[in-house]
């Protein structure tokens, strides 16, 4: 997998076609190749060069340590797009993914073209505050969950409804979690607890002036579509798209509602 170093951090990613530049980040905890499977095949046979990233403290990326933030994630972003692109590109994000995206926008303007954000936000609620600073608790007493009970867990926070009331499907994702379990964490994923929203960032947002669009999944209880519309009210010009039947996991869970959104969007001129 080929890398870049800044700032002493190797950056690993991946690229696939030519054409105009797409920088993908994925979310906390998520390497580079959860966008492979239904994102960067769509991109590629619409005529776009995917590069696809593993975060700081994901995949072959690292070091990261304790006190990481969203500006640092940022930076990281920022090299990628300078070392192996060579000049501005789009960037498409979710949940962590989105929120660096965000900050990229508003601090390096010029290397962007445009921005998707998904499953984002623009302030921390009290749900969103106390899930973050559980899931903190939870990494540093050392617990590893049973890796089924951690599959119900996630489906339950990260899936749509609509999709769990469908027997097969939901047992598909059952099996598919429980065979991933995120288990331990070591140093680098726990530091990705550590990049998040701390304040509200809605008036710094309403200096960004990269096109945006803002991706929210209708039963997304860890970024409600709410929090996705205050965010594109925030950015001017915004555009705003919420896919139906899809929770947190969206881009995963309707990948056919979410490339077809995507696409519509990068190829505006």
């Amino acid at each position: 997998m080929p890398s870049i170093s800044a700032s002493g951090v190797t950056l690993s990613y991946e690229e696939s076609g030519r054409g105009a530049p797409v920088v993908l980040v994925p979310g906390t905890g998520s390497r580079g190749r959860t966008w492979r499977l239904h994102q960067v095949p769509a991109l590629v046979a619409a005529g776009y060069r995917a590069i696809t990233v593993d975060p700081r403290g994901a995949g072959d990326s690292g070091p990261a340590k304790p006190g990481l933030t969203l500006g640092d994630l940022a930076a990281d972003t920022a090299a990628i797009i300078e070392q192996v692109v060579g000049g501005p590109a789009a960037v498409v994000g979710t949940s962590m993914g989105a929120m660096t995206g965000q900050e990229l926008a508003l601090v390096r303007p010029e290397l962007l073209t445009r921005a998707v954000l998904m499953a984002s936000r623009a302030r921390p609620d009290p749900l969103s505050r106390a899930l973050a600073e559980a899931d903190r608790i939870l990494a540093d007493t050392g617990i590893t969950l049973p890796p089924q009970y951690e599959a119900v867990v996630r489906a339950m926070q990260n899936l749509s409804p609509r999709t769990l009331e469908d027997p097969q499907p939901a047992q598909d994702w059952l099996d598919i979690l429980e065979l991933s379990p995120a288990g331990a964490l070591d140093e680098g994923a726990r530091a990705q607890l550590d990049a998040r929203l701390t304040e509200d960032r809605r008036a710094a947002y309403r200096q960004i002036a990269t096109p945006t669009l803002v991706l929210s999944f209708a039963d997304d209880l860890i970024a409600p579509a709410v929090r996705g519309r205050e965010l594109a009210a925030a950015i001017p010009g915004a555009q705003y798209t919420e896919i139906e039947a899809a929770g947190h996991y969206g881009y995963l869970e309707q990948p056919e509602a979410v490339n077809e959104a995507l696409l519509r969007f990068l190829g505006e001129s």
